[in-house]
């Protein structure tokens, strides 16, 4: 009996180790296999390069260049040769920073005295450091390669471009523009080198190396083109020095295609050194910012009664003659000139505010309501611009009768610049609302994207377009600032001066003062 019990201990404990040796040899063994491989492999991070911006000529906006962090290893550095390493690597790490040499020295000499197998010296080394470094031949230096931002035409285009920052993880990131809304493409994809160390943590020359390629970030090529944007940038800083504008934009749309040609705004940044700028400055007004239209609003008007047939070119307005009252306010004209039984026509080049309540009661609210969305408001444009906004239109059940009558000449909506610019841009094109898009072609390799022309829908009939190109032309050409024409050239337009609502009222000094159209007017395009 004695040795029945004998057996069934030893049986029960080579069942118990076998039980614990499946238990580590099959279930566990992931996990432990993980563990070793931490204790006798190490990662490396290869950083992919950050992907290229340029026009549409082919020429930079956005590059990356290479920079280095330096480091060293203390356990390869003899003790009795520490002092003269810091001051060999101090004079030339000196010489770059206009630091003091025995300073530099002090720094290098605490880091690496330090009980550890890696330590940083200098973060962002150029390539002519690294090659001074190198000479110097020093034991226990390496460099780790990676890039940074470069814009090579400085402050141009910064709120397209937007900037390269670091996130919560201290990863280069995109932030605003383009750089932002395409960080995915342009970052790429990170590389990894894994190999094995000893039990002092120094990789071992004959052990296992892995190594999986970093993936460089896409390229993107622009629509915007160099001259376009090089023009509209001179152009808009000398009106702001002018006229002591507090600040200004541009925008260029390609109306058949929705290609942004140019796209500036001021005051901007230095994208390269974008922490030295105030915050408010990094957001891109032309899709963040919002404003009442005022009379440029007027054509879009317009285009919706011609094209519901309500009225035609020499429609004459029987409410015109003087201020109209309408629930307890009172509308006027800009300048307080009124013109009885005018026509549409001269609605448009007076930019007459009765004459536009009349066109939004010959409209409706349900029909005006529905071109407002239809030609794009209250909703983004899908510009491919990061941070782009879009203010809300009050619902149809909210609106009053004068509300329809303000919104009528373009006080009391709210629009972005881009969403202005491509509304107006679908009477250039025959009545089809395009998709507005920065990016032409995303490269990765040989392999090329293109981004194409994408129509959103009709809004207005040909025959319409046509009609209120005509009375934009005639604005231009006899309208308040047709002093401002420019010779030779036949353009369709409107201008608009836009009051600013500020807590409840309309600020009575200040003004947003806007022209929007095409040209040649029958033909738009460069």
């Amino acid at each position: 009996m004695r040795i029945f019990w004998v057996k069934v201990f030893f049986l029960s404990f080579f069942l118990a180790i076998a039980a614990r040796l499946f238990y580590w040899q099959v279930i566990n063994a992931p996990f432990l296999q993980a563990q070793a491989e931490k204790q006798y492999f190490t990662d490396t991070k290869v950083g992919a390069v950050r992907g290229n911006i340029l026009f549409s000529d082919g020429s930079i906006l956005a590059s990356s260049n290479p920079v280095f962090t330096l480091f060293a290893q203390p356990k390869l550095i003899a003790s009795n040769k520490r002092v003269d390493f810091s001051y060999k690597l101090a004079k030339v790490l000196a010489e770059d920073s206009d630091e003091d040499v025995d300073k530099v020295a002090k720094d290098i000499l605490n880091n690496i005295s330090q009980d550890l197998y890696w330590v940083q010296l200098k973060k962002a080394v150029t390539v002519d450091t690294r090659k001074r470094i190198e000479q110097l031949d020093l034991a226990g230096v390496g460099f780790e390669t990676k890039s940074s931002r470069f814009y090579p035409e400085g402050s141009s285009s910064a709120h397209l471009l937007g900037f390269v920052g670091s996130d919560a993880k201290g990863e280069n990131t995109g932030y605003f523009g383009l750089e932002g809304y395409f960080d995915g493409e342009l970052k790429g994809i990170s590389g990894l080198v894994r190999h094995e160390r000893d039990a002092s943590g120094l990789p071992i020359l004959t052990g296992n190396f892995f190594t999986n390629q970093a993936n460089n970030g896409k390229d993107l090529i622009l629509n915007i083109d160099s001259p376009v944007q090089f023009i509209a940038e001179k152009t808009l800083k000398e009106g702001i020095l002018r006229y002591g504008a507090k600040s200004g934009l541009v925008v260029i749309m390609d109306p058949k295609t929705g290609g942004i040609l140019a796209q500036a705004s001021f005051p901007n940044y230095d994208p390269q050194n974008f922490p030295n700028f105030p915050k408010e400055l990094y957001r891109n007004p032309v899709v963040a910012d919002q404003y009442e239209p005022g009379s440029t609003f007027k054509v879009l008007v317009m285009a919706a009664a011609l094209n519901e047939d309500l009225v035609k070119p020499d429609t004459q307005c029987d409410i015109c003659s003087g201020p109209i009252q309408l629930g307890g306010f009172s509308i006027r004209t800009w300048n307080n000139k009124y013109f009885p039984q005018t026509s549409m026509k001269d609605v448009i080049i007076h930019s007459d505010n009765t004459g536009m309540v009349f066109i939004g009661q010959k409209l409706g609210l349900d029909k005006f309501y529905s071109y407002l969305e239809n030609f794009g408001f209250g909703k983004p444009t899908a510009v491919d611009l990061q941070d782009e906004g879009a203010p809300e239109i009050k619902p149809k059940s909210e609106w009053r009768e004068i509300d329809l009558a303000t919104t009528s000449f373009g006080q009391g909506i709210a629009v972005t610049p881009m969403q202005m610019v491509r509304a107006v841009s679908a009477i250039a094109n025959k009545g089809n609302l395009m998709e507005p898009h920065v990016v032409k072609e995303i490269r990765d390799g040989s392999r090329v994207f293109e981004v194409k022309p994408k129509v959103v829908r009709r809004i207005i009939k040909d025959s319409t377009a046509k009609v209120i190109t005509e009375m934009m032309v005639k604005a231009v050409e006899e309208g308040e600032a047709k002093w401002a024409r420019p010779k030779g050239f036949k353009i369709a337009g409107k201008t608009g001066t836009a009051q600013i609502p500020v807590a409840g009222h309309y600020d009575p000094n200040k003004t947003i003062a806007s022209f929007v159209g095409f040209a040649p007017a029958d033909n738009p395009g460069l």
